[in-house]
């Protein structure tokens, strides 16, 4: 009697213990994330237009991503006339743990939005549907920007071209499927500096423009080892067989950017500009880069340097990163 009792208690507990695991599941799936839309809506005026342009093509880089992208050229330069169609992949081979497919962001998908349900997307990390936006887009750092200037995004997102391109929606291997709704995390906005105060405006343009999202090693879980913020040493998988990792942009003096200069560091970006330089096809034994250095070119000298200043107001890392390995097709 007494081993059929503790085999009860034994039966009982695990009975309990798959009835939380499924109903931790549902919630997970059916109940997150818990993000309520703003009520919102947008002066879409000539300045914001501007702004949002700006923003958006050089700073956010938002159509970078939601384009699609030339691979046989260094940097993949936009193909024109793609801009916001969406469609670009970015997928297991590329170490994500799932298939992720960037949105078609012009008024052909977004004319069904609310300027607040684009508001949420770009800075909590939720679509339309109540799905939680892999953060692929660094959605959590867009959170911490001035609302203004989410708010002229959006403006020139509505501007834009329509292109008709219906894209899949991404899907997550499991168990992100299930965990990829704890991902969204609501926007905490701030002011945006003012340019005289070079670190903070640095700080806040740093921010925006994503450095430290490729710029940051991470564990085999994906997350960013915050103690070497911006020390490099992240591996990116290109087309065309190689690899890309990115460099040390703290001011080590031996492993990282220490000795440059303002102008130098301005000038990397600049000799990108298409209007001075066409974008240089790459072959077997080239190397690419997933940087968008061909839309950071036209980014303000200003912000550039910036992001000068604010890099170098921060603690050198010394890591010495991997090199890059070039195509091998």
């Amino acid at each position: 009697m007494k081993k059929k009792k503790i085999l009860k208690i034994i039966i009982g507990f695990f009975v309990v213990l798959i009835f939380l695991i499924i109903c931790g599941g549902l919630y997970l799936k059916y109940f997150l994330p818990n993000i309520k839309v703003k009520d919102l809506k947008v002066e879409v005026t000539k300045e914001r237009i501007e702004r949002g342009k700006y923003l958006a093509n050089h700073v956010l880089v938002c159509i970078d991503c939601h384009s699609k992208r030339d691979w046989s050229k260094y940097a993949g330069p936009i193909v024109p006339g793609t801009e916001g169609m969406g469609g670009e992949i970015f997928g297991q081979n590329m170490g994500f743990p799932g298939k992720y497919i960037a949105a078609n962001i012009t008024p052909y998908s977004l004319a069904s939005w609310s300027d607040g349900e684009i508001y949420r997307a770009i800075t909590s990390g939720v679509g339309k549907r109540n799905n939680t936006i892999f953060p692929v887009m660094p959605f959590e750092a867009y959170g911490t920007l001035d609302d203004e200037d989410i708010y002229c995004v959006i403006a020139y997102l509505r501007s834009i071209p329509a292109i008709k391109n219906d894209v899949p929606a991404s899907a997550s291997d499991f168990p992100v499927n299930f965990l990829i709704n704890t991902m969204a995390k609501e926007g905490h906005p701030s002011k945006k500096p003012p340019m005289q105060d070079s670190l903070e405006y640095g700080k806040y343009i740093t921010t925006a423009s994503g450095c430290i999202e490729c710029h940051t090693p991470v564990t085999d879980k994906g997350d960013l080892i915050m103690e070497k913020a911006f020390a490099g040493g992240r591996e990116f998988p290109v087309e065309g067989g190689g690899t890309s990792v990115s460099m040390n942009i703290t001011f080590d003096k031996k492993t990282g950017i220490g000795e440059w200069e303002k102008g130098m560091f301005i000038m990397m970006f600049k000799k990108y500009d298409l209007a001075t330089r066409a974008p240089k096809k790459v072959e077997k034994g080239d190397f690419n880069s997933p940087m968008p250095w061909i839309m950071y070119a036209n980014m303000d000298t200003a912000d550039l340097a910036a992001i000068y200043y604010y890099l170098r107001s921060l603690a050198p890392i010394k890591n010495k990163v991997a090199k890059s390995k070039p195509l091998s097709m």
